[in-house]
């Protein structure tokens, strides 16, 4: 269904030679959502998310003026209704929904009706990464004698996702052996502008036409939000929930409280991407940040690469964060290039970014967020943490005392002996 458009914001976007339609935020700024420029990263993907989706029902314009109040206040209680654009699975909790599926279809024919007709109706990657078993290791051919031990393994499982593949629209499998769900989602799946047909009205006519709008999802692990790193909103939800956003039901949701993390200077020689985010995990989880948007901004991200900021995305259940998102800059798509996308979707990007508001530079405007924190990146040190504990960190030079500490809080004092 094509949106209500309450703020006469459709527009047409050429880039290249294609034309593609969408919902301009600079517009509707103009046409009544005064001050929404200054909005977060994030927010303005789920402001735009609500302009697109206005059906009057689900997503009002009084829930579309509650995100623009939103910068009076910095926090809401307004409950909107997000429609994710993409549902991202591994085989572990996607099998059970593509059942779902199949159920639906038997119940269809058993009705008389025609079992083609269901289909998810948003868009659903399912990566096979959950089966992975090192049966064979130390041989040249390992890993080809792996993925085959898997196959044999997995057979009657793999030939049913096959067919769900070759059966339903809009759902693809990634097969055994391609990497973890993230590390596909981070190198392949994600476009960080979507596109899709849909309907949209220009001068009272109802047409069919390309849509460009910020790639979202929902995934069904936690760590779904390492794709933050890519300028893409999204976070880890249960298998229940991303069943009914396949479905095409929105998601409920507060409108977010987002922090703000300002980050200057540069990474000194020798501090890797672990050390930094086991910073940034000490500095937010002190903060506390459990149910709020967590945004990265500031001059330090122009030296940021984007391993380091998926690295850091990937980190936000450790920290609490439903999301711990990057804006799209340079970084962004040098990334999409080095990761073999097309130059096309190159160009949408950036032109969309552009146009939206939603690109990162040095001349940027810092937003308006509902709290905020800093870090100079020159103050990182190398650091060490346990793996279940990120959050107690412990600087290299400090060490030496730290595990002395340790070992007296477990040892009686006549068995601890001076080095």
């Amino acid at each position: 269904m094509d949106s209500l458009d309450s703020f006469k914001c459709l527009r047409p976007l050429k880039v290249g030679s294609k034309t593609y339609a969408y919902y301009s935020l600079p517009v509707a700024e103009k046409n009544g959502l005064k001050g929404i420029s200054r909005l977060p990263f994030s927010m303005k993907v789920l402001l735009e998310n609500l302009l697109r989706n206005e059906d009057g029902r689900s997503v009002s314009k009084e829930d579309i003026q509650a995100v623009a109040q939103w910068l009076k206040t910095k926090t809401s209680e307004r409950e909107i209704a997000f429609r994710p654009a993409r549902v991202l699975m591994q085989d572990f909790t996607g099998v059970p929904a593509v059942v779902d599926l199949a159920a639906m279809r038997d119940a269809m024919e058993h009705l008389g009706g025609d079992p083609k007709k269901i289909n998810p109706l948003v868009p659903v990657d399912l990566v096979i990464d959950h089966s992975v078993a090192v049966n064979f290791f130390g041989h040249k051919d390992s890993f080809k004698r792996n993925v085959e031990e898997e196959y044999k393994q997995n057979q009657e499982r793999y030939r049913f996702l096959k067919w769900a593949q070759n059966s339903f629209e809009d759902f693809r499998v990634v097969p055994p052996g391609t990497g973890i769900c993230h590390q596909v989602n981070l190198e392949y799946l994600s476009q960080t502008v979507f596109t899709a047909k849909g309907k949209v009205k220009v001068e009272g006519k109802e047409i069919t036409t390309e849509i460009a709008y910020p790639d979202t999802l929902v995934g069904t692990d936690s760590h779904t939000t390492m794709i933050n790193g890519l300028g893409v909103l999204g976070w880890g939800v249960g298998g229940i929930e991303a069943e009914a956003a396949m479905l095409g039901q929105p998601m409920s949701m507060l409108i977010p409280q987002v922090l703000g993390f300002k980050l200057t200077g540069e990474l000194h020689e020798g501090a890797t991407a672990t050390d930094l985010v086991l910073t940034v995990t000490e500095m937010l989880r002190e903060r506390g940040v459990v149910g709020k948007f967590v945004e990265f901004h500031g001059a330090g991200l122009a030296g940021l690469p984007l391993a380091d900021r998926a690295t850091i995305g990937n980190m936000s259940p450790e920290f609490g964060s439903t999301c711990a998102i990057f804006p799209i800059d340079a970084e962004t798509l040098r990334y999409l290039e080095f990761s073999g996308r097309s130059a096309e979707q190159i160009a949408l990007v950036e032109a969309y970014a552009k146009e939206q508001g939603l690109w990162h530079d040095e001349d940027s405007e810092e937003p308006t967020f509902s709290d905020t924190i800093e870090l100079d990146l020159s103050q990182v040190v190398p650091s060490i943490a346990g793996p279940k504990r990120p959050q107690d960190r412990v600087s290299l030079t400090e060490s030496r005392d730290a595990f002395r500490m340790a070992l007296e809080d477990m040892l009686p004092d006549d068995d601890v002996d001076d080095p």
